[in-house]
């Protein structure tokens, strides 16, 4: 029997449903795409979001819920270009603290603490 593609739903997640899956104790993970380079005391590479159950048998990719279809209507994941950028939204997120892979293939793995939990970030 074949599948159909059509109906199977792709392997990423907005930021809303990346918000409320890490609220239930789903992992994000911090994937270094592109090894950083500071430039005037700014960091800069490429750092993807993948969330992950503790097992790794739910994987998916955070991808802009604004993004532009490519010329051939790929999906692509959200980049984050610059260390601010990419603490700034896991801040956003309701995560006290930050661990940034600085060599491409180095992930960190980020779990809400109990205090996030108990306050509202909206």
């Amino acid at each position: 029997m074949a599948t159909d593609i059509n109906k199977e739903a792709p392997n990423v997640v907005t930021e809303t449903l990346l918000r409320s899956l890490v609220q239930n104790g789903y992992q994000a993970e911090v994937v270094c795409r592109a090894t950083a380079t500071k430039k005037a005391a700014v960091w800069y590479g490429v750092w993807i979001i993948r969330v992950v159950n503790k097992d790794r048998t739910y994987e998916k990719l955070l991808v802009s819920a604004r993004n532009r279809a490519t010329p051939d209507d790929e999906i692509t994941a959200r980049a984050f270009k610059t260390a601010n950028g990419l603490i700034s939204f896991m801040q956003g997120m309701g995560f006290e603290h930050v661990d940034i892979p600085l060599v491409e293939g180095g992930r960190s793995t980020h779990i809400l603490t109990d205090n996030a939990l108990d306050t509202d970030n909206s």
